[in-house]
């Protein structure tokens, strides 16, 4: 059963490295489609922002379904929607076509986002839950960066389609390999009545709550550092090119440290004190980007810092939630990540217009992760001893 449960985390991690790489398609091809469709870049932002979008309504129902359902009949269902909404995405020049079907893969990403994390809770009960949280959190660094690398190379050969359908692909390989491979873990409790509704405590809603409030907010953080960092090396005298680059490679350094992160976790059984360390360093990292003299070199720094705490984060969840609750609870902790990653961005850069400086976001992606300490304050200042309730507790 060792053995199995890393195969079950390898077909997991497989699915969520199709959702990045589905993703990022529309924004690493967004030249070739401005081009080719006659689109505005207002436009492909909008089509990037509704593969988000259905996280706000669906991840708390998401997670009732697979409290009712079971998470692998909904995770195969979420794969689904994924290969039908990317082969929609590929088959017409509308935009309005191209929209639905980005709503339709991303309404089944957002299944696949809160069962995997159930999944891969159910099956790691041990000191190995953060480790393990780490790996799957590293698929979405991993897609994202293979996107990078063949999206511009498969549209140049054969169309702008043609990546589309590879992510498509990838989704139905996904469903191919966890329909194998996944099975419920042993001593796994009955799905739950048929009415649908939660059943968690308040101390449960309150403290998953806290845990979605600390990974959402250190998520805002750092898309909003990567998403206005080159404008700011650009200020800074770096050409463009030069600064998506410098940016650019912040993902393929945080997919290594998001596993480094999980593993030191791991050893050291300090979970808490590793997310709190981590999140620490990468705000004062992050503060002091804006001060020093070769802010390339330092933004490194940044990226070395930054991933340490996301399987460890990942894995708060599981800490405070009753096992047949845990499909319902990362319902409601990915809701908060939705709910902040539809609301914070945009208001980061409507500060950048109001203040006209390049600084701006790069304060807001530090005020962003204090939030997420606070948050991780609370949390542990509520999940006392007594209280904790998972079957595996952590300090």
């Amino acid at each position: 059963m060792n053995a199995e449960r890393w195969v079950i985390l390898a077909a997991l991690f497989a699915a969520r490295t199709a959702i990045a790489f589905q993703f990022q398609t529309i924004g690493g091809l967004a030249p070739v489609l401005v081009s080719e469709l006659a689109l505005d870049y207002s436009s492909i932002g909008t089509l990037i922002g509704l593969y988000l979008l259905p996280g706000v309504p669906l991840a708390i129902p998401g997670g009732l379904m697979g409290q009712r359902y079971g998470a692998k009949t909904v995770l195969l269902a979420g794969l689904v929607m994924m290969g039908f909404g990317g082969w929609a995405t590929g088959a017409t020049p509308s935009f309005y076509l191209i929209a639905i079907g980005r709503i339709v893969s991303g309404a089944g990403a957002v299944l696949i986002n809160v069962m995997a994390t159930k999944m891969v809770a159910d099956w790691f009960t041990d000191q190995k839950l953060p480790t393990a949280m780490a790996i799957l959190v590293a698929s979405w660094p991993l897609g994202i960066g293979l996107g990078v690398v063949v999206d511009h190379s498969i549209a140049a050969e054969s169309g702008w389609p043609a990546v589309m359908y590879l992510a498509a692909a990838m989704s139905i390989a996904s469903f191919l390999l966890v329909f194998v491979v996944y099975r419920d873990p042993p001593k796994k409790p009955a799905l739950a009545a048929p009415n649908l509704k939660p059943h968690l405590s308040r101390y449960e809603l309150i403290n998953v709550s806290l845990a979605g409030g600390v990974w959402a907010t250190y998520n805002v953080g750092y898309i909003v550092l990567i998403s206005f960092a080159p404008e700011f090396f650009t200020s800074r005298g770096y050409s463009l090119a030069y600064s998506s680059w410098i940016v650019s490679s912040l993902g393929w350094l945080l997919m290594p440290m998001i596993a480094v992160g999980g593993l030191v976790s791991e050893k050291t059984g300090r979970p808490m004190l590793c997310i709190a360390l981590g999140l620490t360093a990468t705000i004062f990292a992050a503060a002091a980007l804006p001060f020093v003299s070769s802010p390339a070199a330092h933004f490194v720094l940044i990226a070395l810092v930054a991933g340490l705490p996301a399987g460890p984060i990942m894995a708060l969840p599981a800490t405070v939630l009753r096992v047949e609750n845990r499909a319902a609870g990362m319902g409601i902790f990915f809701a908060c990540y939705y709910v902040a990653m539809a609301v914070l961005p945009a208001m980061a850069g409507k500060l950048r217009d109001l203040t006209g400086s390049p600084v701006t976001p790069i304060s807001f992606a530090v005020a962003a992760i204090i939030c997420a300490v606070l948050f991780l304050i609370a949390f542990q200042i509520l999940k006392r001893p007594q209280h904790v309730i998972a079957e595996r507790r952590f300090v």
